[in-house]
């Protein structure tokens, strides 16, 4: 029989807001050092809705670099690091590979992936340049033998990862209850205070509060704001992909993750628009199209889920750990929540724990 988890008393009793992807891992690595957690979020442990569940999760700090910055790109790499060895210590296996990404284009397309290489070459630390490798179509084939014949060549990124964010989510919930994390379900967070998190029907008295909320938190962080993306999940038994794939396209970059049991998470919008209401049309015309453009396979594919959620973003698209008026704030993780959340949550961890 699994001994009983004991916190260690002298260490803080810390109150999080927010059971996303930022305040599962931050919960996590909290109750593993000791620390009495309690955890409060609006919604169930199984709920779907969440940024955190709709995400296609790949760990790219190389490709992302063409839209972000090098301060992105240094948290994704230490989280690309950090990620194996986290992963390994949890109860429950989680899929993960690094296996790199192909970044590929249609002929009429190539301009677009042409600048997306120059943007990497000339973004990317000269260390890192080799990682980015240009294939002709011989070799994209040998890398990914599902696309032989249907691109004169493309891109590997070398190093590049994805986790299955589903199994990521509930392996948490499985070790936050095993460390015994107080999990408050379905308590909407009115605020949060130095002290305490405030819930409609209580105050909640904690040694330290943080809020990870997403884009709940947009009373406290004035600049933040939610950026709209919608992914699709499908199912195509007959098709294999190796790796997460990239489409370059003049208005979108199309990706596509696959994922155990022969399925696959296919995005690409990205919508300056606070609408949390469900995919739209539209997207779902040009993902499906986009798609069935990269393989015809993919007109079979059985669709198992349509999804929207709003992505946190401050003015600079960069996360933040940061302190407020007496609360932490992790928040801002826009589109690199995977990318970018055990860095992030490695340093506050840091910060609450240890530092004097």
């Amino acid at each position: 029989m699994e001994a009983k988890f004991t916190p260690d008393m002298t260490q803080p009793n810390v109150g999080i807001a927010g059971a996303g992807l930022a305040g599962r891992l931050l919960a996590w690595r909290l109750a593993k050092a000791g620390a009495r957690v309690s955890l409060f979020d609006a919604q169930s442990r199984d709920d779907l809705s969440s940024a955190s569940q709709t995400a296609a999760a790949m760990l790219s700090p190389l490709a992302e670099l063409a839209v972000s910055d090098d301060a992105v790109f240094k948290l994704g790499q230490r989280s690309l690091a950090l990620w194996p060895q986290w992963l390994a210590q949890l109860s429950t296996p989680v899929y993960f590979r690094t296996d790199g990404t192909l970044v590929v284009a249609h002929t009429q397309d190539g301009a677009s992936l042409e600048h997306f290489s120059r943007l990497l070459q000339h973004k990317l630390p000269e260390a890192c340049k080799a990682q980015v490798q240009t294939l002709d179509a011989a070799a994209l084939a040998r890398y990914e033998p599902t696309l032989a014949g249907r691109f004169s060549g493309g891109l590997f990124l070398a190093g590049e990862g994805q986790l299955a964010n589903d199994q990521l989510m509930s392996a948490l919930a499985i070790e936050l209850d095993r460390l015994g994390v107080q999990w408050f379900e379905g308590k909407a967070v009115e605020g949060v205070e130095p002290k305490a998190i405030v819930c409609a029907d209580q105050l909640h008295s904690v040694d330290v509060a943080v809020d990870a909320r997403g884009v709940g938190s947009k009373s406290a962080l004035p600049t933040l704001r939610g950026v709209r993306g919608e992914v699709l999940r499908v199912e195509c038994k007959g098709l294999t992909l190796n790796r997460p794939v990239r489409l370059m396209h003049p208005r979108y970059q199309l990706y596509v993750a696959p994922r155990p049991n022969g399925e696959f998470v296919v995005g690409a919008t990205e919508l300056e628009s606070e609408d949390p209401g469900p995919v739209t049309v539209r997207s779902v015309l040009e993902l499906a199209s986009a798609l069935y453009s990269l393989h015809p396979a993919f007109g079979e594919a059985r669709v198992l889920r349509m999804s929207a959620a709003l992505r946190p973003a401050l003015d600079d698209h960069r996360p933040r750990v940061e302190q407020h008026g007496g609360v932490w704030h992790i928040n801002g993780l826009y589109r690199h929540g995977y990318l970018c959340a055990p860095a992030l949550v490695d340093d506050l961890v840091g910060k609450l724990l240890h530092d004097d």
